[in-house]
């Protein structure tokens, strides 16, 4: 243990979404093994913890109004499980077959390329995703050279480079869509999809380089989504339940921070009186940190980040003896589709225990970069532009037990060519004008659960470290 003596100090965590609970878990725990004199608050403006991190528990079946899962590539969530002693409650999905809807009909993928599976040749040439010229097309990208700068591009412009048009079209922009809501013609490859960049780089060969790299992947386990066996809030509460009940004030709106001379920070809130800090970690989206720091023009010449505009609509049925699917995880749709939803998921075949026997469990994502409009419509024009889809696609005629509509309004980050750069300039901006107020969250460094995981422990260390001068806290 080691121990510090001096005067106390202070930190401020704003924003109590995954990140911000995980930094403020980690700073308290931190300074508690180390005997530091550390007081930790953590400032929310809405009533509720846990951002997007919603699970509904209902009749028997967990419904997730948000994110539902997520892909551990480090471990990060599965560090802090174990950390707070709910490890052996994750739970892996099971196998099942996913598809891509292209114009009325579903065809299986071959294979999640997008998530870092080698290509398997076999399944590729007898793909019904594909035309026999796409394939020829894509099989290109064995003798292309690689490209030889090291720009960033858009995803759409990469993959259309290494595969051709039809494999984006069919399968990379429908993967996006339906995960990122975003738009490959102007998302970063570097900052949403890194791994693809260096295979590139070190093995000219995209094919080459997974069909290299797949040993490891396997390793890693980076083809199984992962939760909690009584959905991904268990994760929130349990760091709520981990923090001092006087450490959380909700309901707290922060409208802007000044740094005083003696480089310390004030934190203006809407309801009460000004905290004064050693040191803030802003979890906050970016354009609501800009907004707070706006005063101080330090951002003056950045723009606005853009945002996407989604909902998740999960609807229960009764099982049908005849239906069709029964393999079937999840299905992704393309632009060239005649659809409005992104992506449906059947939650029942993904996970055990998230429906009584006898039922099925859809979640369906609707809204999109330029299609955010749909979002705005009531529930039931929702419900009805939903089930319309549904019947087309895998012939469900029923109507539901019940439907859940979440909307979430400029929630999804968009990376866009060049993120990298404006992140390390913003990072860069804040550090001249505010050495003690640092920015992590789903706007910076990933924006996976694992992402803000990995982003709020690392901060909480490296302030701790910072302000004690330690080598581990």
């Amino acid at each position: 243990m080691i121990r510090v003596t001096g005067e106390r100090r202070k930190v401020a965590v704003i924003g109590g979404g995954v990140t911000g609970l995980t930094a403020a878990y980690y700073l308290q725990r931190s300074a508690e093994l180390n005997n530091l004199p550390v007081d930790v608050v953590l400032i929310e403006s809405s009533l509720r913890l846990g951002g997007k991190i919603q699970t509904l528990r209902k009749d028997g079946f967990i419904v997730e109004r948000g994110p539902e899962s997520f892909l551990d590539y480090k471990n990060s969530v599965r560090e802090l499980a174990k950390d707070l002693g709910i490890e052996q409650q994750m739970v892996q999905n099971n196998n099942g077959r996913t598809y891509v809807a292209v114009g009325s009909n579903l065809h299986p993928i071959p294979n999640l390329l997008m998530y870092g599976g080698a290509l398997e040749v076999s399944s590729f040439i007898t793909s019904s995703l594909f035309s026999l010229s796409g394939k020829l097309r894509a099989a290109g990208d064995l003798l292309l050279p690689k490209i030889k700068d090291d720009e960033d591009e858009p995803i759409g412009d990469f993959f259309r480079r290494r595969f051709g048009k039809e494999v984006v079209e069919n399968l990379v922009e429908p993967l996006l869509a339906g995960t990122f809501a975003g738009d490959i013609d102007h998302l970063s490859i570097k900052a949403m999809f890194p791994q693809f960049y260096q295979l590139e780089k070190q093995h000219r060969s995209l094919i080459l380089g997974l069909k290299k790299s797949s040993e490891t992947l396997r390793n890693d386990h980076i083809e199984n989504y992962q939760t909690f066996q009584n959905g991904l809030e268990t994760l929130i509460e349990s760091l709520v339940s981990q923090l001092s009940p006087s450490t959380i004030l909700k309901g707290v709106k922060v409208e802007s921070i000044d740094q005083l001379n003696d480089g310390t920070v004030q934190i203006f809130s809407n309801n009460i009186a000004p905290i004064k800090c050693d040191g803030v970690i802003m979890t906050t989206p970016f354009n609501e940190a800009k907004a707070v720091l706006d005063h101080s023009g330090l951002f003056d010449g950045l723009p606005k980040m853009q945002y996407a505009t989604i909902a998740t609509v999960t609807m229960a049925f009764k099982q049908e003896d005849s239906k069709k699917y029964k393999d079937a995880m999840n299905f992704f749709v393309s632009r060239n589709s005649d659809f409005a939803i992104t992506t449906c998921t059947w939650c029942n075949h993904k996970w055990n225990d998230v429906a009584p026997d006898g039922y099925d469990l859809l979640r369906v994502y609707i809204g999109r970069v330029g299609d955010e409009a749909i979002v705005e419509l009531s529930d039931s024009d929702i419900e009805k532009t939903v089930l319309q889809d549904l019947e087309k696609a895998i012939g469900l005629s029923q109507a539901p037990l019940f439907t859940v509509v979440s909307r979430w309004k400029e929630s999804m980050p968009q990376y866009t060519v060049g993120h990298d750069h404006r992140i390390e300039d913003i990072k860069q901006y804040l550090y001249a004008e505010f050495p003690n107020v640092k920015l992590v969250g789903s706007s910076y460094d990933g924006i996976s659960v694992p992402d803000c995981v990995l982003q709020g422990k690392k901060i909480a260390i490296e302030l701790l470290n910072n302000m004690f001068e330690l080598q581990n806290a």
